[in-house]
């Protein structure tokens, strides 16, 4: 996939906020003094009397996004998924999601692609934080396009939304003019009879390559893309179980908490099926290029085929 344009979704959240805040008077943008790496800096040269840095005080910002929220604004806090969802855990749970504020957070620098900056920020455990916030949309694009509609769609979302974006730059694959993101429902990017492949965020454009090798095997894939966690798309999935029947889930996360885990709940109560999931394996990450700790924790293309060849 050399020759696909490359883009990272942290760049498309910065270009939406942009082109959304020319549209949308109301919408303003917070940050923890990251505006050049979460790419809000982008809108702050467009709208300057619109952007507030709040300072290394992500647990503040969270209570300033709530306190604007309450006055008829829209913002849109970002901040690394480390701080977003770690540290301001409990102001997001007791000032955005109990009061059920039109809070927006966007989550950049998530999983283990963060490469260089190591454990202590390769967020893995992001989502399964969030799931827990009774009200809280998930959302994890894939590509470029799916992170700009996705921008969109948390703004006319009423109601808190988490957004994960990335750092490493992932191929578009969305370039489709039958394209169309809905929040809670799931994209099937490709058929087949004999397993499913659930994938979310950068893992689907890997998931795709994984399956056109297991497809020279003789083995038929399904490749469904689950962009919106929460709320999950629960008749794609149990279609899957049923047609298919050996299930598959990938994700930049935690195998604990994140999509395998939505997943696993939705077939355990209504069709079980085989399940294996494929992700973080309760460890931390490590510091190091972004596309070789993929190849390590066998998150790419051929870490993916390998780990379904062995269950299969």
């Amino acid at each position: 996939m050399a020759d696909v344009v490359k883009i990272a979704t942290r760049d498309s959240y910065g270009n939406a906020l942009a082109e959304l805040g020319k549209e949308k008077p109301d919408l303003v943008v917070l940050d923890a003094d990251l505006a050049a790496a979460t790419k809000t800096g982008v809108f702050k040269k467009v709208f300057p009397e619109r952007h507030i840095d709040c300072g290394i005080a992500e647990s503040n910002m969270a209570g300033i996004a709530a306190g604007l929220s309450t006055c008829g604004k829209v913002p849109f806090m970002s901040t690394f998924a480390m701080f977003a969802a770690g540290r301001a855990f409990e102001q997001v749970r007791n000032s955005i999601g109990y009061p059920k504020l039109n809070v927006k957070i966007g989550a950049t620098h998530a999983g283990i692609s963060v490469g260089e900056d190591g454990a202590s920020h390769q967020c893995n455990e992001d989502i399964a934080l969030m799931r827990t916030i009774p009200g809280m949309v998930i959302i994890n694009p894939s590509d470029d396009i799916e992170a700009k509609a996705a921008v969109r769609a948390a703004y006319d979302h009423q109601g808190p939304v988490y957004m994960r974006f990335g750092r490493l730059a992932v191929p578009v694959i969305n370039d489709k003019p039958d394209y169309k993101f809905e929040l809670g429902k799931g994209v099937l990017l490709k058929d087949g009879k004999d397993i499913t492949i659930f994938a979310t965020g950068l893992e689907v454009a890997e998931s795709l390559e994984a399956a056109e090798m297991l497809e020279k095997d003789g083995i038929s894939v399904r490749v469904i893309n689950i962009h919106t966690i929460k709320p999950i798309d629960s008749e794609i999935i149990i279609k899957a179980a049923e047609e298919t029947g050996k299930l598959f889930t990938v994700e930049e996360h935690s195998i604990i908490g994140g999509l395998g885990s939505a997943v696993a709940e939705v077939i355990s109560e209504n069709h079980p099926a085989s399940l294996y999931r494929i992700g973080v394996r309760d460890t931390y990450g490590e510091s190091g290029p972004a596309k070789e700790l993929l190849h390590k924790y066998e998150l790419d293309a051929e870490g993916i085929y390998k780990q379904i060849k062995e269950k299969m």
